[in-house]
Parts: structure tokens; C-alpha cells; sequence
């Protein structure tokens, strides 16, 4: 192919593409008429500046230049030519600032630029075919300009906060400025979903954009994306969706929830394969999908545990289908095979293009080049819109020293590949590393223990706030026979003791996960579920309280993704203040991940190169060293991952089907007698064995006789996410309150004036405390208090007398108002109805610490019983003086 001529290159490569995008090729004719050319490319067009290669004709209008080159010349760089032919068509009726056709290519055949130099700010870009002349037609009646004007004049949605606005507004401006590819970063749980439906309807209204892709790659996120848009209200008072086509994918029946309707509006074909300037629709897809329609069912790739979409077909997609594309959380850490797809589907449409994620990774943001509007997890924590987490670092010896079995323990072995299970004898002592936990062997002792550590905290809260936490468990995989995900549910079951219901296992593995899902998210049962991969990113389920990562994580993107299941306020908890993260490798995930920077710069993971590739690479001398010490590896590690069965195989090729010694023998050979040894590696029963030659049987143990021990400490974040334990978080409390007594006045009451004590300063100190910059929540500081000193729930004024002066006795609300009652009321005598407000005070000073002449209007126990007159009455008018010495008692 490199060594066509220019003309066999427009013959062989130009000449097809251009017919295949419906034009008909034609030589100039000079007793032609211009008006006789309809959807023609007329090669050698005369102009003033020279014959151009192509001029592309619709119904006698000149309305594009080809500049052809052969293919080993690049053709980004001759596009000027085209612009001087541009220069010289006389008679065309168009005039762009001395430019007589507006839309200009160059190619070689292999790759085609285009210009729209209607505008001189319009950049020039790469596209992946020719326009059609259809798309030629509805370009030249567009004006970006014009329409984007009217795009910020658009009002943005009731609902939407301050920060989402702006992030529309951001990508407007980036229009504006002739940007194509963009990208929004903002935290998981910000409803970035919400503002690019937002943005949609803005741009779609605007007439900026009339085909929109939207682009997910699970079909979970694309039946949530679906209800985005139907739930989504316009400023006319009409859903989204009555306002234009909304279409998607297909959906399989376990994609969808028992009460939903199957298929509902799906894609026509006939709308990606020909698409109308009067179709306005988005189009909600999965990029698996619109892969196998644009190359071919043998191009996908899979990313999840979801099946197939069995139903997707190759089409003939124009380049112009989409003019707006949305690639919903684009960061996906994929193989480098599979980012190459990724990018040739977004490639083949000639759209806008905003990639919109959380966490933003290296080949993405080469990709979409700029991020026009980023939100953080830290702005947002600190504007009120997600919450912020606390970390527990569950210690387990399993989990961070590995298992040691000794000779003569019993184990449970499995055969992963048929489930069947027996009971063994360790003839000889055997080792197994951190990292072959749940993949080569469990614990269950290790795995009940964590369990039950867990369920102690899960207690805790429940009996603080009156619920369950919502438990979110990440097990290590799902796989048949071995399910690291079952036995956690199982052993969850019987920890917890609250029914099979209560956990449960959500993977592709269940019937109908989306359903699972949903019942996770809105109803209060499962209160735990157990998942690998699935809900790992972009399923919104806001009352999660608890995360557990049982299953150690090495990629930052799917770190932040996993953690982001958390981030969001409550829906049916609106007390829901923070977050637990139960990180069970004795805190390592979070001090591995500290120092990463928020765009992650993951390399894709690697794709191996297939070995016959490497052979053939010896064979052309590419590289030869290099690719000789690839194979001799490759060797190495099939030595050793062979079966009994395999080497006898591969003895009918070398000696004794020693792979070894013939891999430490390989650079000789070569040297030695080339085409010998590659006659023997270019074999082709040869290579199909180095490819699929049987490897030994695996084996997967159930270790029994293991007694972990595990141990939890309770860490806090700060306002600037640095972490403390319980002393050290105590002891910057001691600092705050001893330096701070001028600056709050609550703290100066109990320290020296308690008469002064009033609800006022109470909330005051607790506002304060709050907003400071280690976060001194009454939480945080009496599980803090609770882990050090064994007493749960101090008082707030305890802890700040405690800070203080040492010495001090830390009280609980209840013992502290009792002791103050004793001294108050001791050697009083008091009547019946007396009492009776007695009782009713006490038990809100015990809940509130406080007393004032207003809570008896406004809190119900007082408000039920007469309010503040009834009860001044019954103390014959000194209920003032009573309140005062209450108040001073609890704050002495």
C-alpha cells in the first residue's frame, strides 16, 4: 500500500470511501453545466488556482474541496491546498472571507482532515470518513454561532444548585470558543447525571444540538440515565421526554424492575442509519453496543459482569448520526485493546464530544484535552452538598500476614471447575500470601471474625440513631464453586441473625441485579448487600452509611469510584452526617492511595502481545533482540504453568518438551541456524499448543483450622482530610479548648462562670466545635472518649471541662442532670404536679443539656401539659429562678 502513486491512491483507498458516504464519482466534463452535478465528487475541478482532485457537488453547488495525497504523505498538512482551491472556485454563490466553498478535506486514504472555514476561528480536525451529502446539506444551514447565543439566554432547571449551572454555563463558553471535545469532572454524588440533562435540554432547545448520544457502559446506568431524563421538568411544565424522543438500547427483562415496562422506546434503526435534520431525540446507549453497530459484534468489549446484548448488530452509521455526544463516566480503567475501541467508537462520529466523570484518568483527559468544569469531593463536603467519611482500620492477621498451614492440618479442597469438595492432609507445611486470600484459599474464621467487628459498630449506630446502617460490602470475586460474595452473605446471615433477606449478594450472577439494586436503594431490606464489581460506580444509593473493603484495591479510579457509593446526603435519612469506610487491611488501602493526585495517571491496563505476533516480529528482524528475549520469557513462564500433559505435547517438538532449557538455548539457535529454528517456531501445530497447551488443574482450600484475630481503631478526618486516632484527636481537642476560652464565650461559662450557661451558648459551642478545622462533632468526641477513657457517651460539657483540667470526671447527659437535680432539689419538698414537671424537665435537660423560658412553648412534653403559664403557675411564679439553677447546677 506504501507504494501506490497519488492516482492509485485515489483509484484504490479515496475513491471507495467517498461511495460508500453516497457520492458518485465523476471525471469534470467542460460541456457539463454545473446545475447537472448532483452528489457528485468531480475530480480535476478547474478553479483560478489550479485543478482541484475533488470538488463534492449537490444539486450544482460547489459545496466541498478534496486535496488528495498518496498514502505516504500526511494529509493534515495540505489542507492549505484545498484552501487555495477554495479561493479560486468562481461562480459558487458562497463568499466566507474570501473562501468560495466552505467545507474543505485532505487525504491520503487512510486518513482524512476536515475544515469548516466558514469561521476563521473554526479549527481544522481529523475526521473518520467523508460527509455525506445529506450532512453537507444540514451543515450549511447550521450556525453554530447563531445558536449558541441563545443557548445562555436558556434558563437552567428549578432544581439545579449553583455549582451545576455552572458547569452548563462552562461548556457553553467552550462552544463558544469552537471547542469539540470537553470534559466535566465532578464528584460522585454532585448529580452530574442531573446537570447534563440539563445541559441536553439547553443545547437541544438552543438548536445547538438536535441527535444526542449519551453513552454509558452498563445498562444499569443506562436505565437510570432513562428515568433521568423521563423525570427531568422543562420551564413549560413538561417532562423531558414529552418534550423529545427519548430512545435507548434494548433492555433484557433482568435490566429492569418488576413494575417497569419492557423495551420502552427503542432506537429505531433507521434513525442511526439515516439520519433526518427534523429527528430531534437522545439516544441512550451503552458504548458495548454502539461498538458492535459501528464495527461488528468481534469488536466489543466488556468491562462488567453484564451479558451480551445478544440483539446488536453491524449497521452503516453515518458520521454525522450524533452531533452531540455524552460518554458518561469515562474514566474506565481499561486495556489498552479496549481504550482503543473505546476511542475508534467516539472517533467515528464527527459530534461535539463532553466526556463526564468523577475521576478523571490519563487517557481520558488526552482524549476529551480539557476539563472545562471540575467539582471536588472536598468543595462540595465543605459546601454542604455530599458528606465527609470517617475510617475505621480493621485489623485482621489473616488479611495482613496471609495464612500458614502446618504439615497435618485438615483442609476442605475444591475443584473450581466442578464444585467437587474434599477433605485433605497436609503431608507438608504450606504458605499463602496476602494476595492468594479468596483466590487460592479462604478463611472462614477470618472472614466471621471481620463480620462480627463490623457488627459491633453496625450496633453501635443503630442504637444511636434508632436505624441499621445501609451496609455496602465488597467482596473479592464471585466465581462458581468458590464465591468469596456467598460465603460473606452466608457468614453475614448468621452474624447478624436478621433473615436471608436482611443480606444479600448483588452481582451479575443474581436474577435480575437491576432489580436488586433498586430494592437495595429504596426499600429498607436488604440492609446489607454484597458485591464485587457491580455496584462499584455510577449507581446512586444515597442512605448507604457503611462501606467495607474486604477486597484489597490497587487502581485509584476504582478506589474513588467504590468510595463514592457513600458520598451522598441521605434520601430517607436526612441525619445522615457522614460516612464509615471499614478499610479490613489495617488501613493500608487509604495510605497507599494518600499521595495520588485527583487526575489519575493509571496506565491502561497491559495487553499482552500474542506470542505468534512475537515470533513473526523474529522472523521480519523487527527488533529482533528485544522480541527474542520476549519469547524467551514467555518460554520460561510456560515451563512453569504447564501440565504433565502439556510437556508430553510439546515433546514432539523439543526435547523431552523441556521448554526451559530450550528457552536458555533460544538466543544460540538463532544465531546459530535462523531458519531451522524459526521453520520450528512458525509451526503451526507448534504455535497452537504455545497458545492452548492444557495447564494443571487448579485447586482452591477452605482452611478451617486458622484462628484470626482481629482488632479495629477508629479514625477521624479532619476539615482538610488529615486523619487522627481517638489520642491524638483528643489531645488537639485539649489544645482547642484550653487556647480558645476569649474567642468562644461557651467555653468561658463552664470554665469559670457556669450561672452564665444558657441554651444559647450551648448551641453556640456545638456550632462552633463543628465548623472548626478538626471537625469536633459531639460524635466524634465521645466515640473518641469512648475508645480511650471506656465510657460512651460523655457530655459535651464533661469532655470540655476534661479538656481542661484533667482531673475532671467525664459524666454521661444522664448522670450529669441527675447530679445536678440531687443538688438542686435535695432538701425541698415539692407537690405532685410539681413533680410531674420535675420529671418532664429532667429528662430534656438530660436530651438537651439546657433550659430556657422558650422550650416550654415549643417542645410538645411541655407544650401537651399547659406550656410555660400552666407551669409557672405550678411553681407559683418562681420557675425562672428554678430554670437558672438547673442550668448553672449542669454546667458546674
Amino acid at each position: 500500500m506504501q507504494n501506490l502513486t497519488e492516482k492509485q491512491t485515489r483509484k484504490k483507498l479515496i475513491d471507495p470511501l467517498l461511495v460508500a458516504d453516497g457520492w458518485k464519482i465523476v471525471l469534470y466534463d467542460n460541456a457539463k453545466k454545473i446545475s447537472e452535478y448532483n452528489k457528485c465528487a468531480v475530480e480535476e475541478y478547474p478553479t483560478d488556482n489550479g485543478p482541484a482532485d475533488y470538488a463534492l457537488c449537490i444539486d450544482g453547488k460547489i459545496l466541498g474541496i478534496i486535496e488528495a495525497k498518496k498514502v505516504t504523505l500526511g494529509p493534515q498538512n495540505v489542507l492549505t491546498q484545498a484552501e487555495r482551491y477554495s479561493k479560486g472556485v468562481s461562480n459558487s454563490g458562497f463568499n466566507f472571507d474570501e473562501f468560495k466553498v466552505p467545507f474543505l478535506y485532505s487525504t491520503n486514504g487512510t486518513e482524512i482532515w476536515y475544515h469548516d472555514v466558514r469561521n476563521p476561528l473554526n479549527r481544522s480536525r481529523r475526521v473518520s470518513g467523508f460527509h455525506t451529502p445529506e450532512a453537507l446539506i444540514e451543515g450549511l444551514k447550521f450556525d453554530v454561532d447563531e445558536t449558541i447565543t441563545s443557548f445562555f439566554s436558556i434558563p437552567d432547571n428549578q432544581y439545579m444548585r449553583p455549582y451545576q449551572c455552572e458547569a452548563c454555563d462552562s461548556v457553553g463558553k467552550a462552544i463558544t470558543n469552537k471547542k469539540r471535545t470537553m470534559m466535566l469532572a465532578m464528584a460522585t454524588g454532585t448529580g452530574k447525571t442531573f446537570t447534563v440533562v440539563n445541559l441536553i435540554y439547553r443545547l437541544m432547545k438552543a438548536g445547538v444540538a438536535k441527535r444526542v448520544l449519551f453513552l454509558v457502559d452498563r445498562r444499569a446506568l443506562a436505565a437510570q440515565a432513562v428515568r433521568a431524563f423521563s423525570s427531568f421538568e422543562t420551564e413549560q411544565g413538561l417532562k423531558f421526554d414529552k418534550t423529545y424522543e427519548v430512545y435507548s438500547q434494548r433492555f433484557q427483562r433482568g435490566d429492569l424492575g418488576e413494575d417497569e415496562a419492557f423495551d420502552v422506546n427503542a432506537m429505531p434503526e433507521s434513525y442511526l442509519t439515516d439520519p433526518k435534520p427534523e429527528h430531534s431525540f437522545v439516544y441512550v446507549s451503552t458504548i458495548q453496543r454502539t461498538t458492535i453497530n459501528l464495527f461488528g459484534k468481534t469488536s466489543v468489549f466488556s468491562c462488567c459482569d453484564e451479558s451480551e446484548d445478544e440483539d446488536a448488530g453491524q449497521l452503516d452509521i453515518p458520521i454525522h448520526a450524533f452531533d452531540l455526544i455524552i460518554a458518561d463516566e469515562c474514566h474506565r480503567g481499561y486495556s489498552a485493546q479496549e481504550i482503543s475501541t473505546w476511542r475508534k467508537t467516539l472517533d467515528h462520529f464527527d459530534a461535539i464530544k463532553i466526556g463526564l466523570t468523577a475521576t478523571p484518568a490519563a487517557h481520558t483527559s488526552a482524549y476529551f484535552k480539557e476539563i472545562v468544569y471540575k467539582y471536588s469531593y472536598d468543595k462540595a463536603v465543605s459546601e454542604g452538598y455530599l458528606v465527609d467519611y470517617d475510617i475505621v482500620a480493621l485489623e485482621s492477621g489473616v488479611r495482613m500476614n496471609g495464612i500458614f498451614l502446618h504439615e497435618g492440618e485438615s483442609v476442605e479442597v475444591i475443584d473450581p471447575e466442578t464444585g467437587l469438595r474434599d477433605i485433605d492432609m497436609l503431608e507438608d507445611e504450606r504458605e499463602f500470601s496476602v494476595e492468594k486470600i479468596e483466590r487460592e484459599i479462604t478463611s472462614i474464621d477470618s472472614n466471621k471474625k471481620i463480620l462480627e467487628e463490623i457488627k459491633r459498630y453496625a450496633d453501635e449506630h443503630e442504637k444511636r440513631y434508632g436505624r441499621f446502617p445501609k451496609t455496602l460490602i465488597f467482596a473479592v470475586q464471585d466465581l462458581p464453586f468458590t464465591s468469596h460474595a456467598d460465603q460473606i452473605v452466608d457468614l453475614a446471615r448468621d452474624v447478624f441473625g436478621r433473615g436471608d433477606s436482611f443480606v444479600q449478594k448483588i452481582t451479575g450472577k443474581v436474577d435480575r441485579p437491576l432489580q436488586r439494586i433498586r430494592e437495595f436503594r429504596n426499600r429498607k431490606m436488604p440492609g446489607i448487600a454484597v458485591t464485587v464489581d457491580l455496584l462499584s460506580t455510577g449507581v446512586d444509593i444515597p442512605d448507604i452509611e457503611y462501606i467495607v473493603f474486604l477486597r484489597s484495591v490497587k487502581s485509584r479510579i476504582l478506589f474513588e469510584q467504590m468510595m463514592g457509593r457513600g458520598t451522598r446526603k441521605g434520601e430517607h435519612y436526612p441525619d445522615k452526617s457522614h460516612f464509615v469506610v471499614f478499610d479490613c487491611f489495617g488501613g493500608t488501602l487509604f495510605d497507599y492511595f494518600k499521595s495520588v493526585t485527583g487526575v489519575t495517571a493509571e496506565p491502561p491496563q497491559k495487553e499482552v502481545k500474542p506470542i505468534s505476533r512475537v515470533i513473526e516480529d523474529i522472523w521480519n528482524n523487527r527488533d529482533r533482540k528485544y522480541n527474542t528475549r520476549i519469547l524467551t520469557k514467555r518460554f520460561n513462564r510456560i515451563d512453569k504453568e504447564m501440565s504433565g500433559e502439556a510437556r508430553d505435547m510439546f515433546s514432539a517438538f523439543v526435547e523431552k518438551g523441556d521448554l526451559k532449557s530450550f528457552a536458555i538455548s533460544l538466543e544460540r539457535r538463532l544465531e546459530e541456524d535462523f531458519t531451522a529454528t524459526m521453520e520450528l517456531l512458525r509451526n503451526k501445530d507448534f504455535l497452537n499448543l504455545l497458545e492452548n497447551y492444557p495447564r494443571p488443574r487448579k485447586t482452591f482450600y477452605v482452611d478451617y483450622g486458622t484462628s484470626d484475630e482481629v482488632s479495629s481503631t477508629w479514625i477521624v478526618r479532619d476539615a482538610s482530610g488529615n486523619e487522627y486516632k481517638p489520642d491524638d484527636y483528643l489531645e488537639l481537642f485539649s489544645g482547642f479548648v484550653k487556647e480558645n476560652p476569649e474567642k468562644i464565650a461557651a467555653i468561658s461559662i463552664l470554665l469559670d462562670r457556669p450561672q452564665e450557661w444558657s441554651t444559647d451558648a450551648l448551641e453556640e459551642l456545638k456550632k462552633k466545635l463543628e465548623s472548626s478545622q478538626q471537625r469536633f462533632t459531639v460524635e466524634n468526641l465521645q466515640r473518641a472518649h469512648a475508645v480511650k477513657y471506656n465510657k460512651a457517651l460523655v457530655d459535651i460539657i464533661s469532655m470540655i471541662k476534661h479538656a481542661a483540667h484533667e482531673e475532671e470526671i467525664l459524666f454521661t447527659a444522664e448522670e450529669r442532670v441527675s447530679n445536678a437535680f440531687d443538688k438542686v432539689t435535695t432538701g425541698k419538698s415539692f407537690t405532685t404536679d410539681q413533680l410531674l414537671w420535675l420529671e418532664r424537665i429532667k429528662s430534656h435537660l438530660i436530651a438537651n443539656l439546657s433550659i430556657d423560658k422558650d422550650d416550654f412553648d415549643s417542645i410538645p412534653v411541655f407544650v401537651d401539659y399547659g406550656g410555660w403559664n400552666k407551669a409557672n403557675r405550678v411553681f407559683e411564679g418562681e420557675l425562672v429562678n428554678l430554670m437558672s439553677d438547673f442550668n448553672r447546677a449542669v454546667a458546674a
